[in-house]
């Protein structure tokens, strides 16, 4: 799929002052563009994210908060920042959230604003792997960000979460008929990856992303 033609690959990050009320907003202005992963889940979002953190040093990934419960092997501020309902609650209240998704089975997670500017200060680029709720909600947020949505066939995303065995029965069935649904928002983002073939579609995902980072490159210079 071809890259969109944008004016200036230049990223405004966008986010509700503390305190103050819906429109009233503050914004960090980057050289360089901002990147979203997103897709059902078990369409592989993960593994690109991993690829591209592996293969194009410039990124850095803006860790998402959330309210389930950490999974063996993880690690707090790592791959989650883990939080209870009571403090996700107050972080709403403060408007500390760039975007928040909640999960049919009760689950919530979102991305903060500190976040961004924590990578902003490293000079660095952001990459965000999103829920496709969420996904929209920062393309309305931030328009020029470069949006990469990972799909693969609907047997195989069933095949995937069941193979996983991190979440319930219920919460799978759930799963794939969110899946279901979510594929059909396929067309509302820049570029669209079949993760049919995991070496493949993480070149694919990195020659998108560096083909952005370099037409950045040559337009700020």
């Amino acid at each position: 799929m071809l890259f969109r033609s944008r004016p200036a690959l230049r990223s405004t990050l966008v986010a509700h002052e503390r305190g103050s009320p819906p429109g009233c907003e503050i914004s960090v202005t980057r050289p360089v563009p901002a990147f979203v992963v997103t897709g059902p889940s078990g369409a592989g979002k993960g593994t690109m994210v991993e690829a591209l953190l592996a293969r194009v040093p410039r990124l850095r990934l803006a860790v998402s908060a959330t309210t389930r419960a950490m999974r063996p092997g993880e690690q707090n501020g790592v791959h989650y920042w883990f939080v209870s309902d009571e403090e996700f609650d107050q972080r709403l209240r403060e408007r500390d959230f760039l975007e928040y998704h909640v999960f049919p089975w009760g689950q919530r997670s979102g991305t903060l604003v500190t976040e961004l500017k924590r990578i902003a200060a490293d000079g660095a680029v952001p990459l965000l792997e999103l829920e496709l709720n969420g996904s929209l909600e920062v393309k309305r947020r931030l328009p020029e960000v470069v949006t990469i949505f990972v799909d693969a066939p609907i047997d195989e995303l069933e095949r995937r979460l069941r193979s996983r065995a991190t979440e319930s029965q219920g919460e799978i069935e759930e799963r794939v008929a969110l899946a279901q649904e979510q594929r059909a928002l396929a067309p509302e983002f820049d570029f669209v990856v079949a993760n049919d073939d995991r070496e493949r579609a993480a070149a694919e995902v990195v020659g998108i992303v560096t083909s952005a980072l370099a037409a950045n490159s040559a337009q700020v210079g």
